[in-house]
């Protein structure tokens, strides 16, 4: 008996072990077909338009999205769906100006997590923050320095090193072409910089002589590693962190590496600040302005917060205006009549190449203003989706409702909704012929003034609502600064292996783009 007992044990707990594999694995087939069949059929939001496979699952727009192509996507959809296309199980896109302002400015719903992809030093910042009262009391403490009044106190530092730019283009002379996306980059990193942390990186400089700069490297790759992180579970995360590729690890680390220097610079100027190096100035870094805010009158901002903003910001304000500077010089060089057309503007303007007029001009030169709204049509630099999340209840002429009405469809609580610059700029019935680069459209003529109101209204470049990118102002003004010069000294001319298919869009929340341009005299 004991030895019958004994042989018979392992073949009874293989055959138990193995129905209970069975149980598991029937289990699991059951609750995912019948929660595709809920998402498909049952679900509220089973009445918007879009691909089936869409609403049964957010797999197949997470490849779209790993592949940097999501705004591409979205809008291939709105073209076959209409207005307003269901993306995910609980993910709803829409293209209309009436839903973007209710969404975004009357009822400023919330930000989704995918923020949260995107945190610093593995904290948030005024762009994760995803409720409004925790944002506003951090944007109170940056927002006076990007006041437009404040940001001419830093225009010395923006033409010292866009001459240092002039300078670099002036030694090539036309001889070979560069990259100009990496000469952008290097040049928006020296003045982010200095006017945040008052501090001279010359990151431009290191790059002419071949030196690597690791600030300027993180700040490219970290939105590549914002869309890995959002579309990934955080243990698939740790595991790519750990593939052994030192270039995979550097783009790993690029939180890391920016934190290390953010971190430096804020103990480096508290000291400063503690010993009383630093007197009463006009001028002051935004790291300044940080160290010196209060959350309330008993709580100071604290030091990890501070490290975080600070390295928000500078990501946004290098890597941003770089692409759209890239794509911008790219539309010049292929387009001689608008070349024509600017410099002419611009050689009145600037009777010295070397002489860099102050911003309040270069504000009012009708052909230079127009280039840039329509190249940041074009070339948003955010063309993804803004995603927020439909709140529990919603009021409208006093009464509460608890679902969202979006052009027609009631969205539940929960409910993630986005709208996005790349298909907003390409409406046809507000901007025709939505595909050609055409300044003209904005250029002020009799009986045109409703139409370019509309255009503005329509225009998101920066985002749109109460979140808006508040640094939009110091962008505008790198924007003119930079084009104006440049444009002023040398023609663009893009060698034969810079074309449409080279500079195709990839979507890393910001645009992104190898970008070799040759800028010649």
């Amino acid at each position: 008996m004991d030895f019958i007992a004994t042989a018979a044990f392992p073949i009874s707990l293989s055959w138990i072990t193995h129905n209970i594999a069975l149980a598991a694995l029937s289990l699991s087939l059951v609750y995912l077909v019948s929660r595709a069949i809920y998402n498909l059929f049952l679900s509220p939001l089973s009445s918007i338009p879009g691909p089936w496979f869409a609403a049964v699952s957010s797999f197949w727009i997470t490849t779209h999205i790993l592949r940097l192509q999501q705004c591409k996507t979205n809008h291939r959809l709105f073209e076959k769906y209409g207005p307003v296309v269901r993306i995910g199980p609980n993910k709803i896109i829409f293209n209309d100006l009436t839903s973007m302002r209710s969404v975004y400015s009357v009822h400023k719903f919330d930000k989704s997590t995918f923020y949260k992809s995107l945190l610093t030093n593995e904290n948030d910042h005024a762009m994760t923050t995803l409720d409004h009262a925790g944002h506003i009391a951090r944007r109170k403490g940056y927002a006076p320095h990007y006041n437009p009044v404040n940001l001419v106190l830093f225009q010395p530092e923006a033409h010292d090193y866009t001459l240092e730019l002039v300078s670099v283009l002036e030694h090539i002379a036309g001889k070979h072409s560069l990259d100009c996306l990496a000469l952008f980059r290097h040049y928006m990193v020296d003045v982010i910089i200095s006017s945040s942390h008052g501090y001279r990186q010359g990151a431009l400089s290191k790059w002419i002589a071949g030196v690597e700069d690791s600030m300027a490297t993180a700040i490219a790759d970290f939105p590549k590693r914002g869309i890995i992180r959002s579309a990934v579970p955080p243990w698939v995360w740790d595991l790519i962190c750990r593939i052994p590729n030192n270039r995979w690890r550097q783009m790993c680390d690029s939180d890391k590496i920016m934190g290390e220097f953010v971190g430096a610079r804020v103990y480096e100027m508290r000291a400063e600040l503690n010993a009383g190096k630093l007197g009463e100035s006009e001028k002051i870094p935004l790291l300044r302005r940080l160290l010196q805010h209060k959350y309330s009158s008993e709580q100071a901002m604290p030091d990890h917060d501070i490290i975080s903003e600070m390295m928000g910001h500078m990501i946004a304000g290098s890597d941003t205006t770089s692409n759209s500077l890239s794509y911008f010089f790219w539309e010049l060089s292929r387009r001689q009549d608008i070349m024509i057309k600017l410099q002419a503007e611009l050689d009145q303007a600037m009777p010295d190449p070397h002489a860099i007029p102050d911003t309040a001009l270069l504000q009012k030169l009708p052909y230079l203003n127009a280039f840039l709204k329509e190249g940041l049509r074009l070339y948003s630099a955010v063309p993804s989706p803004l995603e927020r999340v439909v709140p529990s209840s919603t009021s409208k002429n006093g009464a509460i409702n608890e679902a969202f009405d979006l052009m027609g469809y009631a969205l539940p609580p929960g409910t993630i909704v986005a709208t996005q610059g790349w298909s907003v700029h390409r409406d046809a019935s507000i901007f025709p012929s939505p595909k050609t680069f055409l300044p003209e459209r904005w250029l002020e003529r009799p009986g045109n003034a409703e139409h370019l109101f509309k255009m503005a209204q329509s225009l998101m470049p920066f985002g749109t609502g109460s979140r808006v990118c508040g640094g939009q102002s110091l962008a505008q003004m790198m924007l003119r600064i930079a084009v104006a010069t440049v444009a002023r000294n040398f023609d663009v001319v893009a060698p034969p292996e810079t074309n449409e298919r080279s500079m195709e869009i990839k979507d890393s929340f910001v645009i992104d783009s190898p970008c070799n341009h040759c800028p010649r005299t």
